[in-house]
């Protein structure tokens, strides 16, 4: 990534490629006369109305992270249940045998423990998630080898190249944690629910895929675009059905929803500090819907590279969910925690076969982009991006759940329609799932939240230059 813009016109897209201030209204909205498709318009698809959900959730808050895989994070979920006696159940996890081919090809490079809770950044962009999908043929089928390539050429590339050889060689994309590293969230991915077959929508960077997050489409872009959109977002579907709805920021300045013009610039009252968040669940005001922006500035994103452990940034999404879990809004809400793409780490699982938002095809290839000669199935908007963790903590969780439903996190998108009786934005959303099955509304487990949720450990080594 990958700092979004902010709620103005001035925005910064990429922290360490890309620096683009954002221009004004009037470019906005000369741009829609030449971008046919981009409007926005809602789709046909109405979602079928569900009056369980309706009766009981009032609230609904998303956040997503930054830049972590699946396997990199929640791969060793099965190891953590069987440490606490936990039942086993079906779970597609890290594989005792994964490995990549290294960077020269002369040896073979085996998944492995990170020691530290820091590391440098790796580079999940559209050609580099590519290659990672395939280091030979990166349009053609799917072979999930290149994750050591990309991450090495990235180091090496990078100015100055990254220090530790083991950096230069792309090791570190075949890196994961585990429950002890990360105890809170493999606390609440097992006491409440996660996904092993949960995806980011798109091939891409952080850009890309927060587009979709907000607008269930990139509008075509497979690098982030030089000017905002003027797509419909799910906040202007909630603004035109009269629902109310707030995005709260860690760090000032930061609202990604800055990237869609004119609407952001005509709704900056609805952009509020985090300190907001915890007034709003003090005095029984959270609106109906919320998006809750991580700290890009703070460090406190998760982000690799962004000088803090992950440590800290899973205390941050603690704090957030435990303000919620003491609060009134706690007995009608619904809590979503992702993360905006997978940072180039290793996962096992390809991305999988997705439908096409049907605004646009690709309209920002360049000469070096690796479809722009010879194109493949994944060379469109017909795939998702990589796996990347899901949190979903509500008191109509089920216990222990894990879904095995493939879907892209525009499902978040198609759980607030549903529940808001909104039409869908692109044919994305309105292929989702709408999440249902992660609740039960008829006898919800969580009404009264666990005593023993644990703070997040602090203690892991924050080494960006410690070997394997």
């Amino acid at each position: 990534m990958t700092k979004p813009c902010g709620q103005g016109l001035q925005g910064i897209w990429n922290r360490w490629e890309i620096s683009i201030a954002l221009i004004g209204l009037a470019l906005a909205l000369t741009m829609q006369t030449g971008c046919k498709g981009l409007s926005g318009a809602s789709a046909a698809t109405e979602p079928v109305p569900n009056r369980q959900l309706s009766d009981s959730v009032n609230h609904i808050i998303f956040m997503a992270q930054e830049n972590r895989g699946f396997d990199h994070y929640f791969g060793k979920l099965p190891e953590y249940w069987q440490a606490n006696g936990y039942p086993s159940q079906t779970f597609d996890g890290l594989p005792s045998n994964a490995s990549n081919p290294s960077f020269d090809g002369l040896s073979t490079v085996n998944a492995f423990h990170l020691r530290t809770v820091c590391v440098q950044n790796l580079s999940p962009g559209w050609n580099e998630s590519h290659v990672d999908w395939n280091v030979n043929n990166p349009v053609g089928p799917w072979a999930g080898d290149g994750f050591v390539h990309t991450a090495a050429h990235f180091s090496q590339t990078a100015g100055p190249p990254d220090a530790p050889i083991f950096d230069q060689q792309g090791l570190r994309a075949m890196g994961y944690y585990d429950g002890n590293d990360l105890n809170y969230y493999y606390y609440m991915a097992t006491k409440f629910a996660t996904s092993d077959r949960w995806f980011a929508p798109v091939m891409s960077r952080t850009q890309l895929n927060r587009l979709y997050l907000l607008a269930a489409t990139s509008a075509g872009h497979v690098n982030p675009p030089q000017t905002p959109l003027p797509n419909k977002t799910i906040f202007e579907l909630l603004e035109s059905a009269g629902i109310s709805w707030k995005i709260y920021e860690t760090d000032p300045g930061t609202a990604f929803i800055g990237n869609f013009q004119p609407f952001a610039s005509q709704h900056t009252a609805n952009i509020h500090p985090l300190s907001d968040y915890y007034n709003d669940l003090a005095n029984g005001t959270l609106p109906a819907v919320a998006m809750i922006e991580p700290g890009y500035k703070s460090g406190l994103d998760e982000h690799p590279g962004n000088g803090k452990s992950i440590q800290a940034g899973a205390q941050h999404v603690h704090d957030i969910i435990k303000g919620l879990m003491q609060s009134s809004s706690w007995k009608d809400s619904v809590f979503i925690l992702t993360y905006d793409e997978f940072g180039s780490f290793y996962d096992h699982v390809s991305p999988q076969p997705a439908t096409h938002p049907g605004d646009t095809a690709p309209i920002d290839i360049g000469p070096n982009d690796v479809c722009s000669k010879v194109t493949g199935p994944n060379c469109d908007f017909n795939f998702t991006g990589f796996r990347v963790p899901l949190l979903v903590v509500s008191a109509f969780t089920r216990k222990n759940f894990v879904s095995h439903h493939t879907a892209d996190f525009t499902a978040i998108l198609k759980l607030i329609e549903t529940r808001f009786q909104l039409g869908s934005l692109t044919k994305r959303d309105a292929a989702q799932m709408d999440m249902t099955e992660f609740f039960d509304f008829t006898n919800p487990p969580w009404m009264t939240p666990p005593a023993d949720v644990p703070d997040q450990n602090q203690n892991g080594l924050c080494d960006f230059h410690a070997v394997p």
